[in-house]
């Protein structure tokens, strides 16, 4: 069953999802949530979607990076955006323990901002702690793309969306983002929006 996604501007965006019990991630109800939260996920498509984002104020997220997703970006900016693959998987009550390296900028989109992209900086290496669907204690160590889609999730569960990082000057619709700026890098985008040097 696929679940409605709500869009920027309700509420349950901006509060602070609950924890869930080891007992809770495994009963019946979150399980079906998990398989209709992928199902929701996929149909989009996207590469994540937190609870909050189907109005459900938890503590958890599905994330998967299909090979089919990155099959028009070219291998330079594959390699530039350090993307490969990410199997399904599962995190509840997840924490970031250590942020490493420096910020990198990239455009993101979010499927509860339908239609728009910013450039978000993010941490280039992150590690998270967390429960998968079964209530087992996980480490993840992600950088480049995988450790953006973290980060993007997680605030998710804190109350925060892409919104609150981005340089506003980016804020673009999607349709202008394919046709301006998705062939520039984040150094000529930074010339021509920020003012800044290249």
């Amino acid at each position: 069953m696929k679940l409605k996604i709500v869009q920027i501007g309700d509420p349950v965006l901006r509060q602070r999802a609950r924890q869930l019990t080891v007992d809770e991630l495994r009963s019946g109800p979150i399980q079906e949530l998990i398989e209709f939260m992928k199902e929701t996920m996929r149909d989009a498509p996207g590469v994540g979607l937190a609870a909050p984002q189907v109005g459900m104020s938890l503590q958890l997220a599905v994330i998967e990076d299909r090979a089919e997703y990155s099959q028009d970006v070219s291998e330079e900016d594959l390699r530039v955006r350090d993307r490969q693959p990410v199997p399904f998987h599962v995190i509840a009550n997840p924490r970031i323990i250590r942020s490493e390296g420096p910020s990198r900028e990239f455009f993101e989109g979010c499927l509860s901002m339908a239609g728009f992209m910013a450039l978000v900086p993010r941490a280039d290496a992150i590690t998270v702690e967390c429960l998968d669907e079964t209530g087992k204690h996980k480490v993840i160590t992600a950088t480049g793309w995988y450790a953006r889609i973290l980060q993007h999730e997680i605030d998710h569960l804190n109350g925060s969306i892409y919104v609150d990082h981005m340089y506003t000057r980016t804020l673009t619709t999607l349709d202008n983002f394919n046709r301006n700026w998705k062939r520039k890098t984040p150094q000529e985008i930074r010339h021509l929006l920020l003012n800044e040097k290249s």
